[in-house]
């Protein structure tokens, strides 16, 4: 290719051959055709690099990327450093994107240049093996369009389906992945967001994101829930907590349990614990007074609610709207 694409499809790969061709196919029929596809292959022992080659032998805007075997983060800052797109697509090697799917984003970026990125709704499958966790979160994603429901919901589980993440290419370059010991989308986002920047979803389904047991984020430790919770308490500190060392703690159940321990982790202790459980009302917990939802005050110290389930976070977020909270200000959502 003699010049520089508009856009850059950035396609990981490790052992990807029995679902890599129907993921390059879907690329190769999108209905934006100023692309280039990079692919990561991180030292597989199948045919994934062969399958790339001879893609590429047909079509140049398919390319070869050979990579050590580092893992996925030095996989990405790889191939984000041969991308020669002011776009930057991600795509998984098992997912399959829909023919709009680049359009419509290169539309969005366009439209709006002080997006940071975008995303896309999903359909995950096949359905038949799909667990409750999947299907739940797959329909939580569903309700996330603005950047405003973007930055409110981040706390609660990544607002953005990572296969589906389309940014722009310098801000990938400067301030892109880092090799933590959790999730590196979930981290690029929050600190992405923490910066000042904007994401929007694109509302429509436009990834069909496979689920099975040999991904990635079901093998590797650093994509269990344990290490969710510690990105999230890592980055409420850094920003909501930041100027506080105490906080206020909606909930305890084995999710709030869980990010409390996280936060004290990081020097930050839960003063009050706000519950709705009869029993606990009235008690102490780690030596802070549990205290009934009636009994909260006007806003004093950073509230962190922490209650699973998007039916009781909107009757909590409606609550507290009410005795004059503000969302993302006075409160989070960090389920």
């Amino acid at each position: 290719m003699s010049r520089s694409p508009s856009l850059s499809v950035l396609v990981p790969a490790r052992d990807a051959g029995r679902f890599l061709e129907p993921c390059l196919r879907s690329i190769a029929r999108q209905t934006e055709t100023d692309w280039e596809c990079v692919v990561v292959d991180d030292r597989s022992s199948d045919d994934t690099a062969a399958i790339v080659a001879r893609f590429g032998r047909t079509d140049p805007r398919f390319r070869l990327l050979r990579n050590p075997g580092a893992g996925i983060v030095d996989a990405l800052r790889a191939g984000a450093a041969e991308c020669r797109g002011a776009i930057v697509a991600r795509m998984d090697a098992d997912d399959v994107m829909a023919r709009r799917r680049l359009e419509r984003q290169r539309a969005a970026l366009d439209a709006d240049p002080a997006l940071a990125g975008c995303g896309t709704h999903v359909r995950m499958f096949p359905r038949r093996t799909m667990r409750a966790g999947s299907r739940a979160y797959e329909s939580w994603l569903l309700t996330i369009a603005t950047s405003d429901e973007v930055r409110r919901e981040a706390f609660v589980e990544c607002p953005i389906a990572h296969p589906t993440l389309a940014v722009r290419a310098e801000l990938l370059r400067t301030d892109g992945y880092r090799d933590v010991d959790w999730p590196e989308d979930y981290d690029l986002v929050l600190r992405w967001l923490a910066a000042g920047r904007r994401f929007c979803v694109i509302p429509e389904r436009l990834v069909a994101w496979r689920r099975h047991p040999h991904m990635t984020s079901v093998r590797d430790p650093r994509y269990g829930i344990d290490r969710f919770v510690e990105c999230k308490a890592e980055h409420l500190t850094a920003t909501f907590l930041s100027r506080f060392d105490a906080y206020a703690l909606w909930g305890y159940g084995s999710t709030a349990r869980a990010l409390r321990g996280a936060l004290l982790r990081r020097g930050r202790e839960a003063a009050v614990v706000v519950d709705v459980h009869p029993r606990r009302v009235g008690q102490r917990i780690g030596g802070a007074p549990v205290i009934a939802p009636e009994s909260l005050g006007r806003p004093a110290m950073p509230l962190v609610v922490s209650v699973a389930g998007a039916p009781a976070r909107a009757l909590i977020r409606r609550f507290l709207a009410g005795r004059g909270y503000v969302d993302g200000e006075h409160f989070v959502c960090a389920a």
